[in-house]
C-alpha cells in the first residue's frame, strides 16, 4: 500500500507539470444545416434547420420595427429555379419584450425555415443567395449578418449544402467573447468550417473542461500527499468514529465535513470566475504586469515549498475556525472543513494558486470547474476513511518522504514560473529569457532535482537519506533523462515535445539548424522559395520573426502588396507569443518537409501577432469596426483584424487569400493532422490557379 501510494503521488507530480489551456473562440449559439427535398413534379423545399443553444433564442421573420432583427432569407436570382411563395415558419412564441417595449417572436432549440422553389433546369444547379438573423439570451445580444449559403439541387435525386464564410466584414458581434489562456483544440466558431469539416464547438470546449477538472483532480490528490494534509487523515477520521457517536451519525458528519470542504473551494473558484472571467481574458495573458505577478508568486510559492518560509495566514482566522468546530454538530463539521482548509494553506497554496493562474484568463466556468476537482480529490480520503476505518491500519506513517513531496513540488513550481516571465519578455521585446536562457535555467533546475532524488542535495527540514530505494533512484532516472533531452536545445535542437512551453526558436543565440540552413542558401546562391526581396524589407522583422528559416511579412498590407507583385498567393497565420498552440503547429505540422516545401515555395506568408505590444504610429492606427474603439498597437490592429474579417479570435488560425484578399478555401485552426494540412494548403493552391488562368 505504501509503494503504491508514493507511486501514485510522483505520477500525479508529473502530470500536474503539464496543466494547459484552451484557445478563444467567437460566441455562436446558432448553428445552421441546410437541405432540400422534392416535393412533387418539378418542385422541392429548400430547407434551413436551425439548432439554438440552450438559452438563447432566434428571432423570427416577422418582427415589427424598432425591434431586434428579423431572421431573413435572400435568395440570388437564376434562371433555374423561381421561387413559390415566401420562407414558411413554425409558429413562434410570442411574449412581450421590455428591453425592445413590444412583443417579440422567437425560437428556441429547434426551427425549421422551407422555402419552395419550381426547378426550371434539367441539370443539377446551386441555389445561392444570404441570410441573417439575431440571437439573444438573458444577458446579450448577437447579430449575424451577410452569410452565405449554397445547397445544390439534383433534380430531386440528391442534394448537397455548404455554409460559405462570411463575405463582409461584421460590425456588431457578441457582447461577451469567451476566451481561455490557451488555447483548446480547432476552435474556430463560427459559420466557417475547419479544413477536415465543421466543428463541433460547444463538444471542443466540453472535452477542455473535461480535462482540466482530471488535470485539478489529480493535483488534489498530489495536495493530500503534503506534510500540511496527510496528517491529518488519521486525526480527523478518529474524531468522526470516536466511541461517543453511533457509526452512522459519525459517516452522517464525514460526509458533511467532505461535502464543506467540496463547498468551501468551489465558492474560491466562484470568485475568481466572477471577478477575472472572460472580460479580462487577453489582458491577464498577455500584458506584463499580471505575468509578472504570476512570475512572482510562483517563486514565493517555490520558495515555500523549498523550506525558506512557511506561508500561513493569521493565526486569529485559524483559531477562530477552530473554535467554532469545537461546538461539534453538523455546524461543527463545516468548521472543522474550514480550519483544515485554513490550516493547510501553506502547502495548498501553491497548488490552489497554480490551478486558478492557469484558469484565470479563460472561461468563466474554468475556476469553478478547476477547484470542483481539486476539491473533491481533497475530501475523498476523508470521507472514504471514516467509511472504512479499518484501512487506517494499512496508511503509511508520515514522515521524512512528506517533506521530499513538498521540496519536489518547489522544484517544479519554480520551472513553471518562468513561463509567465517569458510570455511578457517575448511580448515586449525585452529579451531577458530568450530560448537558451530558459533551457538553460531549466536543465539546472531538473538536474538539480536530480540530485535531490539521489540525497546529493539535502534541504533544512529534510531528514538525512542514507540510501535510497529502487522507485527514488527510478525517478532519479527519469529527472535525468529529461536533463539529456533538454541539453541538445541549447544547440538548436527543436525539442518538439515542449515546442508549447519554450520561447520560440528564433530568440536562439546559437542555433546550428539556422547556420547550417543560411550557409547553405548563401553558397547556392538560391532561396528556392520567396523571394521577399523583390519587395520592401518586411516591417518588424528586427523583432518578429518565422520558424524554419521561411521568410515572410508580418504587415498585412505589406505582405498582400507583395503578393500581388509576385503574383502568388497569400498564407496568413494569426499566432501570438503566448500562443502554445502556435509553437506546437510550428514545430509538429509546419516543421513536416511536405508543408514546409509548399508554404516556401507557393505562398507569401503573413504572420500577424494578435498580442504584441509594439506601438504604431499615430498614420497606422484604424479604429474597429467590431467595438469602436482606436487600436494603437501592432496586437489590437491585428486581433481587431481577425475578429472583424472572420469572427474568430483563436490562434492559431490559418487562412490562404488570392493576392486581391479573396478567400480561396475554408480557413483551419489548431489541428496537428500534417495530412490534413497538406491538403488544406493543396486545395488553396489549386483554387489560386483556377482563378488565374
Amino acid at each position: 500500500m505504501k509503494i503504491l501510494i508514493k507511486t501514485t503521488l510522483f505520477l500525479l507530480i508529473y502530470t500536474v507539470v503539464f496543466i494547459t489551456t484552451i484557445a478563444a473562440q467567437i460566441v455562436n449559439p446558432v448553428k445552421w444545416s441546410f437541405s432540400s427535398s422534392p416535393v412533387q413534379n418539378r418542385e422541392t423545399e429548400i430547407i434551413f434547420a436551425a439548432k439554438i443553444d440552450k438559452g438563447w433564442h432566434l428571432y423570427s421573420q416577422y418582427i415589427d420595427k424598432g425591434g431586434p432583427i428579423p431572421t431573413s432569407f435572400n435568395f440570388d436570382k437564376s434562371k433555374d429555379y423561381q421561387l413559390v411563395g415566401k420562407v414558411i415558419e413554425p409558429k413562434a412564441k410570442s411574449v412581450f419584450d421590455d428591453i425592445f417595449n413590444m412583443n417579440v417572436k422567437y425560437f428556441d432549440g429547434k426551427v425549421v425555415f422551407k422555402q419552395k422553389i419550381k426547378i426550371l433546369s434539367v441539370k443539377s444547379f446551386s441555389v445561392k443567395g444570404t441570410f441573417e438573423y439575431m440571437t439573444c439570451n438573458d444577458g446579450s445580444c448577437i447579430p449575424f449578418s451577410d452569410n452565405e449559403f449554397n445547397i445544390t439541387v439534383n433534380g430531386g435525386e440528391g442534394n448537397s449544402a455548404t455554409v460559405l464564410p462570411l463575405k463582409k466584414d461584421s460590425s456588431e458581434i457578441a457582447d461577451s467573447i469567451q476566451t481561455s489562456v490557451n488555447e483548446g483544440k480547432d476552435t474556430a466558431a463560427n459559420l466557417v468550417p475547419s479544413a477536415s469539416g465543421p466543428s463541433n464547438n460547444s463538444t471542443g470546449r466540453n472535452n477542455s473542461l473535461i480535462i482540466f477538472f482530471l488535470l485539478s483532480f489529480l493535483a488534489g490528490l498530489a495536495a493530500i500527499l503534503t506534510p500540511c494534509v496527510f496528517p491529518m487523515i488519521p486525526m480527523t477520521v478518529t474524531f468522526f468514529m470516536n466511541d461517543k457517536k453511533s457509526s452512522v451519525a459519525g459517516k452522517i458528519e464525514a460526509l458533511i465535513y467532505g461535502g464543506s470542504i467540496i463547498l468551501i473551494y468551489t465558492v474560491v473558484g466562484t470568485i475568481v470566475a466572477v471577478t477575472l472571467g472572460a472580460n479580462f481574458a487577453n489582458w491577464l495573458s498577455t500584458h506584463w504586469l499580471p505575468n509578472i505577478i504570476f512570475f512572482l508568486i510562483f517563486m514565493v510559492f517555490a520558495a515555500s515549498f523549498l523550506g525558506l518560509f512557511e506561508i500561513t495566514l493569521p493565526s486569529w482566522i485559524v483559531n477562530k475556525a477552530d473554535k467554532k468546530s469545537d461546538k461539534g454538530g453538523y455546524a461543527g463539521a463545516f468548521f472543522m472543513a474550514f480550519t483544515l482548509v485554513l490550516v493547510s494553506f501553506s502547502c495548498t497554496g501553491p497548488i490552489v494558486g497554480a490551478i486558478l493562474v492557469q484558469s484565470a484568463g479563460g472561461q468563466v466556468l474554468m475556476p469553478v470547474i478547476g477547484m470542483l476537482g481539486f476539491s473533491l480529490a481533497f475530501a475523498l480520503p476523508f470521507t472514504l476513511f471514516a467509511f472504512f476505518p479499518s484501512w487506517l491500519s494499512k496508511l503509511p506513517k508520515s514522515g521524512g518522504w512528506l517533506n521530499s513531496v513538498k521540496v519536489t513540488l518547489g522544484f517544479i513550481e519554480m520551472a513553471l514560473g518562468l513561463k509567465f516571465l517569458s510570455v511578457a519578455d517575448q511580448t515586449y521585446h525585452w529579451g531577458i529569457l530568450d530560448r537558451d536562457i530558459y533551457l538553460a535555467l531549466w536543465i539546472v533546475i531538473f538536474f538539480m532535482l536530480g540530485l535531490y532524488f539521489l540525497g546529493k542535495i539535502r534541504l533544512i527540514h529534510d531528514q538525512e537519506v542514507k540510501h535510497i530505494g529502487v522507485f527514488r533512484l527510478m525517478l532519479a532516472i527519469i529527472t535525468f533523462t529529461f536533463v539529456v533531452y533538454l541539453i541538445p536545445g541549447m544547440f538548436g535542437a527543436p525539442l518538439k515535445g515542449l515546442a508549447g512551453y519554450l520561447p520560440p526558436q528564433a530568440t536562439h543565440d546559437f542555433d546550428l539548424n539556422a547556420i547550417i540552413r543560411d550557409n547553405s542558401c548563401a553558397s547556392s546562391g538560391n532561396y528556392n522559395g520567396t523571394d521577399i526581396s523583390l519587395c520592401e524589407k518586411p516591417k518588424y522583422s528586427d523583432f518578429l520573426h518565422l520558424p524554419h528559416g521561411l521568410k515572410g511579412f508580418f504587415d498585412y498590407e505589406q505582405g498582400m502588396a507583395c503578393a500581388a507583385l509576385q503574383k502568388k498567393p497569400v498564407f496568413i497565420d494569426f499566432t501570438g507569443h503566448g500562443c502554445v498552440n502556435c509553437r506546437e503547429m510550428e514545430a509538429t505540422v509546419w516543421s513536416d518537409p511536405q508543408v514546409l516545401k509548399r508554404l516556401k515555395e507557393n505562398f507569401v506568408v503573413i504572420a500577424l501577432y494578435v498580442d504584441d505590444k509594439t506601438e504604431l504610429p499615430e498614420k497606422e492606427w484604424v479604429t474597429s469596426k467590431y467595438d469602436g474603439r482606436v487600436k494603437k498597437n501592432i496586437g489590437q490592429k491585428y486581433a481587431d483584424f481577425q475578429i472583424s474579417r472572420f469572427n474568430v479570435n483563436a490562434q492559431p488560425y490559418y487562412v490562404l487569400l488570392d493576392n486581391k484578399g479573396g478567400l480561396l478555401t475554408n480557413p483551419r485552426a489548431y489541428n496537428k493532422d500534417i495530412s490534413e494540412f497538406v491538403k488544406f494548403l493543396d486545395k488553396g493552391i489549386e483554387e489560386f490557379k483556377k482563378r488565374n488562368k
